[in-house]
């Protein structure tokens, strides 16, 4: 796997690196020196118990990281998981009940509720999309247009509602768009070029090229690209693409992206993409209502 960045400083880390690096700050933004509230109306020995509230349908996501909120603050309180990750939940079920220290109980509530009200409502998001393709072979990919510190846990979201992940950042895959190519000198160069970097890092990156015309799908195929990116195609071009490709480049993988809508989408799956990208899996969805009750 690719570094950060070269010469930067930037070290790699791990996605439960990442996550714990998360934790850590919301804690700090959220809680700084302390809960001035829970701590001067409830004793430090109160002990008590709460559950969590499922108040829309829906996917859930979230047990898991809701688990590790609840560890890394206060290692006594006790989680008892009754939903799993990837269930579908309506109004009033219970997903988990949590005992332990009061004040422990409430100084988490937050951080456990946003984290699991985003990831439920990507995961629910993720579920519609990829339901829109049933009876295809098409899959939803999501992008990078996340929340920053949040990627990880979005894109866990995203494979939890049945969707799939592109690539993590910018060091795991190899996506060549326009502005690569004009900068390059053309897309013959620029996968040339990246294919030759790989090689000289000891690198195994998948290259993809993003297109704009059928001229740039013969480039992308000739230069040997593993998957073509058709970007901003309609549907009836698209699929004169996916025919070209299979026709002159068998095995190419083959993904539409550009301002593709859940109205859209079927249309550009019948059309024989493996993949549709769609930013508003991440960038545009509505958090799954839910509480975190005493009970």
């Amino acid at each position: 796997m690719c570094n950060f960045a070269e010469s930067k400083g930037i070290n790699m880390k791990s996605k439960d690196e990442l996550i714990d690096d998360l934790l850590t700050l919301a804690f700090a933004e959220d809680i700084g020196d302390g809960d001035a509230t829970t701590l001067s109306t409830i004793g430090p020995d109160e002990m008590g118990r709460q559950h969590l509230l499922v108040k829309e349908e829906g996917i859930l996501a979230g047990v898991d990281i809701a688990r590790k909120v609840f560890e890394k603050f206060d290692s006594s309180l006790k989680m008892t998981v009754l939903i799993q990750d990837g269930a579908h939940v309506k109004p009033g079920d219970i997903a988990f009940v949590v005992e332990g220290p009061v004040r422990s109980l409430l100084q988490t509530e937050r951080t456990m509720l946003n984290i699991m009200q985003r990831m439920s409502g990507i995961a629910t998001m993720t579920d519609k999309y990829q339901s829109r393709l049933a009876g295809l072979d098409t899959k939803v990919l999501d992008t990078r247009k996340t929340t920053p510190g949040m990627r990880m846990l979005e894109k866990e979201a995203v494979k939890i509602g049945g969707g799939c992940n592109h690539r993590i950042g910018l060091f795991d895959m190899i996506l060549i768009k326009d502005n690569h190519v004009d900068f390059a000198g053309g897309i013959d160069k620029a996968v040339e070029a990246a294919r030759n970097w790989c090689r000289a890092n000891g690198k195994n990156l998948r290259v993809e090229v993003e297109v704009r015309n059928t001229n740039e799908i013969r480039q992308a195929i000739a230069a040997g690209a593993d998957r073509i990116m058709l970007d901003n195609f309609t549907p009836e071009r698209t699929a004169e693409a996916v025919k070209l490709i299979h026709s002159e480049g068998p095995g190419i993988e083959i993904e539409s992206s550009g301002g593709i809508t859940f109205d859209t989408l079927r249309a550009y799956g019948e059309a024989g993409v493996d993949y549709i990208s769609v930013g508003a899996l991440t960038h545009s969805v509505k958090g799954l209502d839910m509480s975190f009750k005493a009970c």
